[in-house]
């Protein structure tokens, strides 16, 4: 792809200022396909997700499992509302091919973007480190969890989640990072780069990234290993234990994907800023990140669907038959 870039002038705004429209290209099918389904599956999943959700947080009775589906539904809240604005901006530029430097002349709809696109990225990964240190709470210090838990708290945390993520999504429109037109014209993202701001910025959103992950899993890994060593205890508990059992299996299939989806991102964005070939690279990795966006709410329709047919089954009546 080949971009005909306007004479560098003082008037180029920022966001223009590295690639700058209009562009000389002809998007693939395979592209314009490709955002069409992927917006329109992800955002089906979601909702699917969020009605099964609910469905499961009206049947359930046990606090703990209350909480965690207060998490998984802020969960796909963040992942609907990302496919639903970053695909509709991506969609709409391949329906109409607009020109960027005539609908968005000082940069506000690029700035937009690019912070939607960081917002909706960081907020999985922290809701996911977050859901790790309330279940590790949860299952190694059931006496200090018993003693604060309530919804409104679990709420609070989301949104304090939402917030520092809305905060770090900011940090460019105050001179730390820049957001700059991406190739191939569809979409906008902050400058990869190790000189000036834009070397905080990007350090800032590797590190809180891989950072999360890395809570994700080391909490994790402890709390599936409690649960194995109180397997074999009580039959009384038994119950509480197959609920806890079912919420880190969610859990660790959230981070997994996770981990799979958006380490390469990070992990390029940490290490590599040199490619040759950024453009594509960087497009690519996108593209895997965002599939955290789709797989993620299978996972809360699989296990919610098989949790309520579980229910389902130990509320019906037995029947006996007498010869």
């Amino acid at each position: 792809m080949n971009a005909s870039f306007l004479p560098p002038t003082n008037k180029t705004p920022l966001c223009y200022s590295i690639n700058s429209p209009p562009f000389n290209y002809t998007p693939t099918i395979a592209s314009i396909h490709y955002s069409a389904i992927f917006s329109t599956l992800g955002f089906t999943s979601n909702l699917i997700a969020f009605i099964v959700l609910v469905k499961s947080f009206r049947r359930v009775r046990s606090g703990s499992r209350s909480f965690f589906l207060i998490f998984l539904g802020g969960l796909v809240i963040t992942d609907s509302m990302g496919l639903l604005v970053t695909g509709t901006i991506v969609v709409s530029f391949y329906v109409t091919h607009f020109n960027w430097r005539q609908l968005d002349p000082n940069c506000h709809f690029c700035n937009f973007m690019g912070m939607s696109m960081v917002f909706y990225g960081l907020c999985p990964l922290l809701l996911g480190a977050t859901m790790a240190v309330e279940r590790f709470i949860g299952i190694n210090l059931p006496f200090v969890r018993s003693c604060s838990k309530t919804k409104g708290r679990s709420v609070s945390m989301v949104l304090m989640v939402w917030l520092f993520a809305g905060c770090i999504a900011l940090l460019p429109l105050i001179g730390v990072g820049s957001y700059h037109m991406q190739m191939p014209g569809s979409w906008c993202f902050f400058n990869i780069s190790y000189e000036g701001n834009d070397k905080f910025f990007s350090l800032i959103f590797s590190l809180v990234g891989l950072t999360s992950i890395t809570v994700s899993f080391l909490l994790n890994t402890v709390s599936v290993v409690t649960l194995i060593k109180v397997c074999c205890g009580p039959a009384r508990t038994q119950r509480r234990r197959d609920h806890e059992v079912e919420m880190m299996v969610q859990l660790i299939l959230i981070m997994v994907i996770a981990s799979i989806c958006w380490c390469p991102l990070l992990i390029y964005i940490l290490t590599d800023t040199t490619d040759t070939n950024k453009d594509d690279t960087i497009l690519f990795y996108i593209r895997m990140a965002t599939c955290n966006q789709i797989f993620d709410p299978w996972i809360y329709i699989m296990c919610q669907g098989c949790g309520l047919r579980r229910v389902k089954s130990k509320t019906k009546t037995p029947k006996f038959f007498i010869s």
